[in-house]
């Protein structure tokens, strides 16, 4: 006998349909809960709601062999092969993320493909992978964020399995594995989860309405999203999670969402003996998302820091468009380095009002990830352009330095250890015509509002701009490019071999600058770097030894000052 359950607590009727066999009238049980059991049910199944005839794919699908459209396929979690018993888990602190997207990383496009290239990340230091999104979205190419299967793999990219052996793989060359997952809302086609419950609340998202964390029937939603949580964690034996805008999950309850998801990964994680990670991304500069519960906050363990890769930024590239326009100095940087925000209760420019709040000194800065390039910060862009197509090799090394120096998480974006050539752009393949239409000139319009002309904007739609996103690792054989990587390796290598490069520790931090030039002492290392178009001549706090690393050539070091060539950064031994 298999047992079928579904939530669809304002349903009449609901029926377990299972193609080629007589429809099964499923029975209303506590809380909304509908049950079934059936002999012999096969492996395909869907719900038909009511009286309605439609075939519905289960919310909690695991697998969806054919499409978000299609039916449900039972799934059995204790079957696959797993050969990390061994495996004790990778904590946050000390860690260098990777982030990469699946169907674009490999020209393949999937787990397995992907699995090929996990020596490469290994050989460069990197300790946790973060993929983006993965469940189901409706159309073969899609950035993950427009996913509807809060459960289940995406089909192309390798299914259940796939993940299971991307993940059991990274794990046996000592790398953790960081998922990516949306709960703020649903993506714009075969979302059928709501036909079932109210999941959707009245209010709005950039996205589509918010998910119903607060109203009625919310307990059921909550569990639908902490249960989604969980099988990631324990059935998939992924590292930890990174919450996708949590600032778009809006919760009037007294105990917020987070915090109870904080409190049961907690509890998991003591249960399986190994660090499960909680990464937010949030828009509000709130501290108390990663402040223990113990004091108040939510528990988290980090949160993505744009205030860093906006203060990096602006000082690498001098943009100020946009939400950049309060950024751009060193004493902007310095106030990140040492304080963790910029936007700490202070006036922001591009909001027109007070942003953010300020964090304690006590926080270490590990429980913040910083990047110079993330699938955000390239892909938002009107031709997703990376950082290579626009500075020198130079100043991408200087960069490079000040991020695996700072007191932060740093994470690197796919490619960018060898400075690629290729884009990352917005690209979907959504196969209904109107919405297809709606998504291209959408995103136009949201550029030309910015003096960018339409034709100049990326079609998300063309297969091209997908193909263009693809890495192509054949540019890893080029001299610059190589040449590029090697210094990123022995740059993590450093950071490593220096327990006083990953001090995150915000109080500790000692930052002194001057015109385009910026000096950290760390523990007994100096971080120089001249960002000017100039050589400078540089006073150390301290007598320096030894040059440890120089991004470029013609550093020298006499006692308490260091001559800088232009564009160049040195990491000194004191």
């Amino acid at each position: 006998m298999t047992e079928f359950t579904v939530w669809a607590p304002e349903a009449t009727r609901v029926r377990l349909h299972l193609p080629g066999v007589a429809d099964h009238e499923m029975r209303a049980g506590r809380g909304g809960w509908w049950r079934v059991e059936v002999p012999d049910a096969g492996t395909d199944y869907a719900f038909l709601l009511d009286d309605d005839d439609q075939p519905l794919p289960d919310p909690r699908s695991a697998w969806q062999p054919s499409g978000v459209h299609g039916p449900s396929r039972t799934y059995d979690h204790g079957a696959f092969g797993w050969t990390d018993g061994s495996w004790t888990g990778r904590q946050l602190p000390g860690s260098i993320l990777y982030e990469l997207h699946v169907g674009t990383f490999t020209p393949e496009g999937t787990f397995d493909a992907a699995i090929g290239k996990l020596d490469h990340l290994v050989d460069l230091g990197v300790d946790l992978v973060e993929l983006l999104p993965v469940n189901a979205f409706n159309g073969e190419h899609n950035w993950g964020y427009d996913g509807v299967c809060w459960y289940a793999p995406h089909e192309p990219y390798g299914g259940p399995d796939g993940l299971k052996r991307f993940v059991d793989a990274a794990h046996a060359r000592g790398l953790g594995v960081i998922l990516d997952v949306v709960y703020n809302h649903f993506g714009p086609s075969g979302a059928y989860a709501p036909k079932f419950a109210p999941y959707l609340a009245e209010r709005n998202t950039p996205w589509g309405n918010a998910v119903n964390l607060d109203g009625p029937h919310s307990d059921g939603v909550r569990r639908f999203i902490i249960d989604s949580v969980l099988m990631w964690l324990r059935d998939y034996h992924v590292d930890g999670l990174r919450l996708d805008a949590v600032h778009a999950m809006p919760d009037t309850r007294a105990v917020h969402l987070l915090e109870e998801i904080a409190v049961e990964v907690e509890s998991l994680s003591t249960h399986l003996g190994r660090p499960l990670s909680l990464i937010a991304e949030s828009d509000l500069n709130d501290p108390r998302l990663i402040t223990p519960r113990e004091a108040g906050g939510h528990g988290l363990h980090a949160q993505w820091n744009d205030d860093a890769h906006h203060a990096l930024h602006t000082l690498l590239t001098g943009e100020r468009q946009g939400y950049y326009g309060d950024f751009g100095t060193m004493e902007c940087l310095v106030e990140v380095l040492t304080g963790g925000f910029f936007h700490t209760g202070t006036w922001s420019t591009f909001r027109s009002r007070q942003h953010g709040r300020p964090v304690d000194q006590r926080t270490p800065g590990h429980r913040f990830v910083a990047y110079l390039q993330n699938h955000d910060q390239i892909g938002n862009r009107a031709v997703g352009d990376r950082l290579s197509a626009s500075l020198s090799p130079a100043l991408l090394r200087v960069g490079a330095t000040l991020l695996m120096t700072a007191p932060f998480t740093p994470m690197l974006f796919m490619g960018e250890e060898w400075a690629a050539s290729t884009p990352w752009q917005y690209f979907t393949s959504h196969p209904e015509p109107e919405l297809a239409t709606a998504v291209v000139s959408g995103r136009r319009a949201e550029f030309a509002a910015h003096g960018w002309p339409p034709g100049d904007v990326p079609d998300p739609q063309d297969p091209q701009t997908f193909l263009r996103s693809r890495l192509d690792w054949a540019e890893l054989d080029k001299p610059e490019h190589r040449e590029m990587y090697d210094f990123h390796r022995r740059l993590i290598a450093l950071r490593k071999s220096r327990p006083e490069l990953s001090d995150p520790h915000l109080f500790a931090m000692e930052v002194r600058h001057g015109d385009q030039f910026l000096v950290m002492r760390r523990g007994g290392c100096l971080v120089a770097a001249n960002l000017a178009g100039k050589p400078q001549r540089i006073t150390l706090p301290g007598v320096a030894r030894r040059v440890l690393l120089a991004t470029g050539n013609g550093v020298t070091v006499q006692r308490d000052r260091i001559e800088l060539p232009a564009e160049t950064a040195a990491i000194v031994a004191l």
